[in-house]
């Protein structure tokens, strides 16, 4: 991975291939213009999400959880995830349709979504698991690595490694993959 596309991974999108042909410099300062746009346009988003997970503790899950599934999108869903305590986030993640979960937790840091796992009812938590293995393999991977291990047992219960462990020496997530293979 060039030093373009860290600066850019962030953005989840891939890198233009017009940006490869500026100079060092030039795709620096791309790069802090980017950064600077975004902050720009999303100035205030924190404050909303702060506002809005504080105003759905007071509305019941079963009139916010179809509100949310119609009419906010997955990203949106997971900067108000990122406000709430986790045991408010676990609350919603139990009653989330599959699909629509799975699009927010694209947008949740690996971490927290390994906590909100956790905490979840053991069978949805597991449909999650096996859902993200088959889908979203790699993302998985990188929540894998902060479960706690009798969340890690599902996802090796579940998941298919290579049988050769030389097919995983430079692996990104090999330490995960080792941990797994212990479990299985």
């Amino acid at each position: 991975m060039s030093e373009l596309e860290k600066s850019l991974s962030w953005t989840n999108l891939p890198v233009p291939d017009v940006l490869h042909q500026l100079s060092f410099n030039q795709q620096e300062l791309v790069v802090a213009w980017a950064k600077s746009l975004v902050s720009h346009k999303t100035d205030g988003f924190d404050e909303l999400y702060t506002a809005i997970s504080m105003i759905v503790k007071y509305i019941p899950q079963f009139m916010v959880i179809p509100l949310m599934v119609e009419h906010i999108k997955p990203r949106i869903a997971a900067g108000v995830c990122g406000k709430m305590g986790i045991d408010q986030a676990v609350g919603y993640a139990n009653d989330l349709p599959l699909d629509y979960f799975s699009e927010v937790s694209i947008h949740l840091d690996a971490d927290i979504m390994a906590r909100i796992l956790e905490k979840m009812k053991k069978n949805h938590a597991e449909k999650f698991i096996t859902n993200e293995l088959k889908h979203n393999l790699s993302r998985m991977l990188d929540i894998s690595q902060h479960l706690e291990r009798r969340i890690l047992e599902i996802v090796a219960k579940h998941v298919t490694l290579p049988g050769n462990e030389d097919d995983t020496i430079n692996h990104p997530h090999k330490s995960v993959i080792d941990k797994i293979r212990a479990l299985q």
